[in-house]
This record gives C-alpha cells, sequence and structure tokens, in this order.
C-alpha cells in the first residue's frame, strides 16, 4: 500500500509518500481499496497544526474515502467483500490506497455514483445535512445566506439550502467562487464589500439565516444584517480569524447563534453518523443532492494540493486519486 504521512506539522510541502506492506483487518474491521480520497481546508489546517484537533505525529490525513471493500476480518459477512462502500474517518487515514476501517462504520455506495464525487461529498454535506436537521432547520421560502460560498462546504450549503426551497443568497471572494454558487442554486451571488448592506438589499431587509463558515471581518455584518428571530450559523472559521461577536446584537431582534459542529457530534454518536452518510449517499444516487463533480489529482500531489486550500485558491472540491 502507499500512503501520505505526516511527520511533523508544518507546510504541506513536507509530506511523504511512503510505500508499506497492504494492512489486514482485525476482528469487526474491512480493509476498503481506495478509488478516491477527499481533500479539504481542514485537512490542510490539521498537517500545519492550525487546527483544535492535533493528531499524534505521525500521521496519515485525510477522513473521507470511498472504494471497494478488499478484505474482512473475523466477525464479518464474507459478502461485503467486493462491495462498493464510502466512510467517514473520524481518526484520519484517508490519504492511501487502502484503509483500515469498522465494518459498521462503511456505507454502501451505488455502483452509479462516482468515488471521487462520493469522497468529496462526504465532508461537505455531513456537515450540512447535520446543520440542517439537527441544528437549524430550513423552511421553504426563508432567505439563507452562504458565506464563502465557492468552496466545498458553501458549494453544499447553498445546494441543501435551495433543495429545502430557501432563497439563496451567495456571498464569494471572485466570480468563479461566484458563479459556482449560481450554477448550485443560489438566486443571487455578492461579494464582501458593504456586506451588510448587500445581504439587506438581496433579502428584503434582513436575512432568517447567515451560514457561516468563514469567520474573520464578514461574521459582524452578517449578524447584524438578519432580520428579527433569524438564525447565525456558525461553522468555521476558513478566514482564519475567530470573530467576536457583539451580544447586545443578538440579543437585539432575539436573534440566534448556533455552533454547527459535525465532526465533534459523529465521534460521539458514530451510528448516527455513518446513518447520515448512508442517507447523504442514497439522496445522491436520486439526484436529490447534486455534489460538485471535483478535480482530481494523484496521491503524491496531496501537499500541492492541500497548499492551494491553505492559500484559499481552490473553488469547490478535489479528490486525490491513489
Amino acid at each position: 500500500m502507499r500512503r501520505v504521512l505526516c511527520r511533523e506539522f508544518g507546510p504541506t510541502d513536507r509530506l511523504e509518500l511512503v510505500e508499506e506492506p497492504d494492512p489486514v483487518p482485525g476482528p469487526g474491521q474491512v480493509v476498503v481499496a481506495v478509488e478516491a480520497a477527499g481533500a479539504s481546508f481542514v485537512d490542510a489546517l490539521i498537517v500545519r497544526g492550525g487546527y483544535q484537533l492535533r493528531p499524534e505525529l505521525p500521521f496519515t490525513p485525510g477522513t473521507a474515502v470511498a472504494g471497494r471493500i478488499a478484505a474482512v476480518g473475523e466477525g464479518v459477512d464474507k459478502r461485503f467483500g467486493g462491495c462498493r462502500v464510502a466512510a467517514l474517518m473520524m481518526g484520519f487515514g484517508a490519504y492511501a490506497s487502502h484503509v483500515v476501517v469498522p465494518a459498521e462504520d462503511v456505507a454502501p455506495l451505488s455502483e452509479d455514483v462516482d468515488a471521487a464525487l462520493a469522497a468529496t461529498a462526504l465532508e461537505s454535506y455531513s456537515t450540512l445535512l447535520f446543520a440542517t436537521t439537527h441544528r437549524v432547520p430550513i423552511t421553504a421560502g426563508e432567505r439563507v445566506v452562504v458565506l464563502g460560498a465557492g468552496g466545498g462546504i458553501g458549494l453544499a450549503a447553498v445546494d441543501v439550502a435551495h433543495g429545502l426551497g430557501a432563497r439563496v443568497l451567495a456571498v464569494a471572494s471572485s466570480e468563479d467562487k461566484r458563479r459556482a454558487a449560481r450554477e448550485a442554486g443560489a438566486e443571487h451571488a455578492i461579494g464582501y464589500d458593504g456586506l451588510k448592506d448587500g445581504i439587506r438589499a438581496h433579502t428584503d431587509g434582513g436575512a432568517d439565516i447567515v451560514i457561516d463558515p468563514v469567520g474573520g471581518d464578514a461574521a459582524e455584518q452578517a449578524l447584524r444584517a438578519l432580520r428579527p428571530f433569524g438564525r447565525y450559523a456558525v461553522l468555521g472559521f476558513t478566514a482564519g480569524e475567530i470573530p467576536r461577536l457583539p451580544a447586545n446584537r443578538v440579543l437585539i431582534g432575539n436573534r440566534t447563534v448556533v455552533g454547527v459542529d459535525w465532526g465533534d457530534w459523529a465521534r460521539t454518536s458514530p451510528a448516527a453518523a455513518t446513518a447520515l452518510v448512508s442517507d447523504l449517499l442514497a439522496r445522491t444516487d436520486r439526484g436529490e443532492l447534486h455534489p460538485p463533480s471535483p478535480a482530481r489529482h494523484p496521491l503524491e500531489e496531496a501537499g500541492a494540493v492541500l497548499a492551494r486550500f491553505a492559500e484559499r485558491a481552490v473553488t469547490g472540491k478535489i479528490a486525490l486519486i491513489p
């Protein structure tokens, strides 16, 4: 097998591609021959040591894979061998040609769903399905603003909110990203200049919901653009700065700020998380969700791919192909 190894936190160009014996599954485990692994901005943060989770070194980055079961361990039905599956690996390790996963953590993947599309959809769409089913339900007709709408999480938010009948305003930093957001279902797309007034102008006076994976300077402006009883969903801080939201602006208008931490929920509720992933893949197969087709890069380019994420130079998603 081949896998990417991070020996120390720092620049992504220090990642190594190593060869090792193929893994052997233990009791209750399966080995997945990886057809595609999802790469993300969070992976870049983790490798650079800038994320709240710091895995024990050395480690292999990545949390999302799609592929085919190559071997099964004791206690696992032998008929699973050869089945197509996808899985989230909350302990990392996805940037590899073969991974070992508990059998209960894999979700069935239709032969009709592209492996790269499935792997890159897992993290972003799982986050949004968790958000809209557990944290910030969206009602048809509501005005939903998505910050960072050209990235993986943002495009998933646009797609999911649009599918629920919301009227979506996308906010993104470039015309290419705004175009991608409109193609995903956004009614309008704007930049960050004059954000508060821009949101109010495109939402008939104020948003019902703001979905924010960005943080930074945009956060307070977006909060101020919420209408009474509006909800502000905090998904992350890709801008690199954690905002200090003014509590008086939450009080005024009975607004609500809601944290959305899919990863923590998935680690503490693995069975529920796997069920959500299964639902995501089934809905994708039925055409109810529309993840964008990702760019594809070989596994040996993992460092360069993560450098692009760190520079916020990626529109959409990227899959690593072992």
